[in-house]
């Protein structure tokens, strides 16, 4: 069973560390939640942390004031060792010190290498241990959240099934063709940088900013049945 790790960067609680959590967890601020925070912006079950599949979810609990992960609002997410959660007016880092030292190490090695992460496995016990007291140290300093929080292309789900399989594909579709439209519609400027788009290819973008949005709220909706 995977276990969580949740240290209190900022806000009240400042300081304080949740240390190999088994999942389910939950945060919030009232009595009965895994991490009780005295937070006054976080909801009474703010969000909830679980396994699957080998990874462990976020999942935001319809909470009033939003979850934020590296700065960005979702409803649902894979955390990664490094990731700063902000909920009300508090910021947990998520992973342990092993973990995000690991992390850093793949990272770096796929900057320098192969352009393939390492595998954390991979990086071992004395590669976590050298790096572990200069990474934590340095987590403030830009470069190092950079290089933790930089968004890279997701890994496709394992074991879809085949109507799964399909509908992931019609989506993907949907948006490549999308997006060729709008790269097909703008003009380069002769003698310039600058690149130009005329409005209805605009407004399409705008339009599927906004369906994005409205995918990632319903794909976020807790599941009332559990």
């Amino acid at each position: 069973m995977a276990r969580v790790t949740l240290r209190v960067l900022d806000g009240a609680d400042r300081g304080r560390a949740f240390e190999n959590l088994p999942t389910p967890v939950t945060v919030g601020r009232e009595d009965g939640n895994t991490v009780q925070l005295n937070d006054e912006r976080v909801s009474r079950f703010h969000l909830k942390i679980q396994e699957d599949a080998g990874r462990l979810v976020l999942t935001d609990l319809q909470s009033t004031n939003g979850t934020k992960i590296n700065g960005e609002s979702v409803q649902i997410w894979v955390l990664r060792p490094g990731d700063v959660i902000q909920v009300g007016r508090s910021m947990l880092l998520f992973g342990s010190r092993d973990e995000i030292a690991r992390r850093l190490a793949g990272l770096r090695h796929a900057e320098l290498g192969s352009g393939i992460p390492l595998d954390v496995e991979d990086a071992g016990p004395d590669t976590s241990s050298v790096l572990l007291d200069d990474e934590l140290r340095s987590f403030g300093d830009a470069e190092t959240r950079a290089r933790l929080h930089t968004l890279l292309p997701p890994e496709l789900p394992d074991d879809l099934s085949p109507a799964q399989a399909a509908q992931l594909a019609e989506l993907l579709l949907y948006l490549q063709l999308r997006l060729r439209q709008v790269i097909s519609a703008a003009r380069v400027q002769q003698k310039s940088d600058k690149i130009t788009l005329e409005a209805h290819p605009w407004q399409g973008i705008l339009d599927l900013q906004d369906r994005l949005a409205a995918y990632l709220r319903s794909v976020g909706e807790p599941n009332t049945d559990e």
